[in-house]
């Protein structure tokens, strides 16, 4: 997958010291797999979960943040839509959140 907005994942680390090695690790993930839907994240991301056909909210650093990725799936691209805290995410519309 070709990852949009990876420099968000950086500044937010950057800031966020604890997400760093989870944020790396599915950044590694992602890049590397050829998903073509939903449940082809899932099933290298148990803990993530399908929000339709297009985004995928995953767990990051065990569950304290969230992390919202809206696919194109037949372009293989991963576009970041959400990065934030657990709280952060309860205040959001995952389906229609675009803040990068």
């Amino acid at each position: 997958m070709r990852i949009i907005a990876r420099n968000k994942l950086v500044e937010f680390w950057a800031r966020h010291p604890l997400t760093e090695a989870s944020l790396r690790h599915w950044h590694e993930v992602a890049a590397a797999a050829e998903w073509g839907h939903p449940l082809d994240a899932i099933a290298d991301f148990p803990k993530a979960k399908a929000l339709n056909g297009e985004r995928v909210r995953f767990e990051v650093a065990g569950g304290d943040y969230r992390i919202v990725v809206a696919f194109d799936w037949r372009r293989g691209i991963a576009f970041i839509k959400f990065l934030g805290t657990h709280a952060e995410y309860d205040r959001i519309d995952a389906l229609t959140v675009s803040l990068f």
